[in-house]
């Protein structure tokens, strides 16, 4: 089998650099390397039988294009494909990937994409014979049914300090929404009145 360069492999990596070198390089370069300073070292002794195997496993079929972080050189050999990539959503993921995972900008890209899936799914919704309920879906009527406020009025209970905005983070793009659906309709009269 061919060297894979990655540190997906049982085998212990050759450095690409010799120890002298990265010592000059690097201060406190290679602190760890004499056995003795090391705690784990007889576990890291080559021959013990650990009872542990595991080489390569046969890479996944990719059916399309995945999304590659820069710091390795390919996917993962096992990868999900339960939600390919689609819509605008899967396009700001596509473009995350463009940066390294120790930039902000990869992980904003990323929840953006995820609000950005969740609008279209409820924006799908709306096409099907069950639409997404905003009301019964978010448990407003359980507050009035189950013993929803009066479980927090006179407890201690760690949500009480934030439950104020919670209406407005769950009600706002709804209403949005519908002040958008509404704004349009207005346009579209409009237009065919003139």
């Amino acid at each position: 089998m061919a060297e894979i360069p990655t540190p997906y492999t049982a085998a212990r990596p050759v450095p690409k650099e010799s120890v002298e070198d990265l010592r000059a390089r690097i201060p406190g370069w290679g602190a760890d390397l004499d056995p003795a300073d090391r705690p784990s070292f007889p576990r890291e002794q080559p021959g013990i039988e650990t009872g542990a195997h595991w080489d390569f496993p046969e890479r996944q079929e990719e059916k399309w294009p995945r999304e590659r972080s820069l710091e390795h050189a390919f996917v993962t050999p096992v990868f999900g494909t339960s939600t390919p990539p689609k819509g605008a959503s899967g396009a700001i993921r596509k473009h995350a990937y463009k940066y390294s995972e120790g930039r902000a900008a990869h992980w904003l890209l990323l929840i953006a994409a995820d609000r950005v899936d969740a609008t279209e799914h409820h924006l799908r919704s709306f096409g099907t014979l069950r639409p997404d309920n905003p009301i019964t879906e978010a448990g407003v009527l359980s507050e009035f049914s189950r013993l929803g406020m009066s479980s927090r009025v006179g407890k201690k209970r760690a949500d009480l300090s934030h439950q104020w905005i919670d209406p407005i983070i769950a009600g706002a793009p709804w209403a949005l929404a519908g002040l958008g659906a509404v704004a349009a309709l207005r346009a579209v009269r409009k237009h065919r009145e003139t």
